[in-house]
Formats: C-alpha cells, sequence, structure tokens
C-alpha cells in the first residue's frame, strides 16, 4: 500500500497516510476540520541497491559489444550479396541483439 502526503490549505497541518489505491482520498483536515485537506505531489521514495540487472547487465558494457559489433559486421556483408546463409548459421549473422 503506498503513503500518501496530505496538506491542509487552512491550517497548514501535513499527514502522511497509509492508504489502500482504491480508497478515496481524504478531504477533512484531522487537525482543524477544515475541508482543504489534500494530497500532495511527493517524489517516489525507492532506492535500487545491490547487485541486480540494472548493475551488471548495462553498466559500461563498452568493449565488449564494440568488439561483437565490429566482428559481425564484415560477415555479414558477403552473406547479403550472395544470398545464402551467413557462417554462424542465423540469418542474422550474430549481429543483432538475440545471439
Amino acid at each position: 500500500m503506498p503513503i500518501y502526503a496530505y496538506r491542509c490549505g487552512a491550517c497548514g497541518h501535513t499527514k502522511d497516510v497509509l492508504q489502500k489505491l482504491s480508497d478515496a482520498p481524504l478531504t477533512v483536515c484531522p487537525a482543524c476540520g477544515a475541508e482543504q485537506f489534500s494530497k500532495q505531489l511527493t517524489a517516489a521514495g525507492f532506492q535500487l541497491k545491490g547487485s541486480g540487472w540494472y548493475a551488471t547487465d548495462f553498466k559500461g558494457g563498452g568493449a565488449a559489444a564494440t568488439t561483437a559489433a565490429a566482428a559481425a559486421t564484415p560477415a555479414a556483408a558477403p552473406a547479403a550479396e550472395s544470398g545464402a546463409t551467413p557462417s554462424g548459421g542465423t540469418p542474422c549473422g550474430g549481429s543483432c541483439a538475440c545471439h
């Protein structure tokens, strides 16, 4: 369940409320009783940590990706001229992301 930040437009009272997505927004301020209690726009409160995919798969992969692309490019040109399948046995010659 998300935590929503609320603020009263009348008295300035602020409060964080744990609510379901399906719950109706609060409108009455618990401090002064005015019907000016509204949700505030806030930044998401999460941080990615550890050795997940975002840190290991896409972090600085320049050298290996460049070498693989350079090696596959010359092999794809002769195959396109002759109409045969490249030496890798794949229709794309291994230059796509699926290899």
